[in-house]
């Protein structure tokens, strides 16, 4: 069974840069059939993909936020990490990282959450 858990900081300021790492555990960050996977949903709104990595070290952006987002790996801690630059209260939201199966497009694995509020 796969599992994914989220951490890094509940609150950060606006300007700076948002950073959540995804761990992973039962499955590798390496294997294919899946698209590595940031995703947020603000209050009151549905959920927004963000981006992902896939099993080569590939990522792919959301066009409304490639400007501002990268998501970076560690295949020998099995975690990939969110990097959201210049956060406003927008950007405030529970962020998911998930496994996206390939094939489906659907979240096959999810971690639990994590809320980030951006205020100074």
């Amino acid at each position: 069974q796969v599992q994914l858990q989220e951490s890094g900081p509940g609150l950060v300021k606006p300007s700076e840069t948002l950073s959540l790492t995804c761990t992973v555990s039962g499955g590798s960050i390496t294997t294919t059939g899946y698209y590595w996977s940031w995703i947020r949903q603000p209050p009151g709104k549905g959920l927004e993909w963000m981006g992902a990595n896939i099993y080569s070290g590939n990522t792919y952006y959301s066009p409304t936020l490639k400007s501002r987002t990268s998501i970076s790996r560690d295949t020998s801690k099995n975690q990939f990490t969110l990097h959201l630059d210049s956060v406003t209260p927008e950007d405030t939201a529970v962020y998911y990282c998930a496994a996206m199966n390939w094939g489906t497009g659907t979240g096959d694995y999810w971690g639990q959450g994590t809320q980030v509020t951006v205020s100074s």
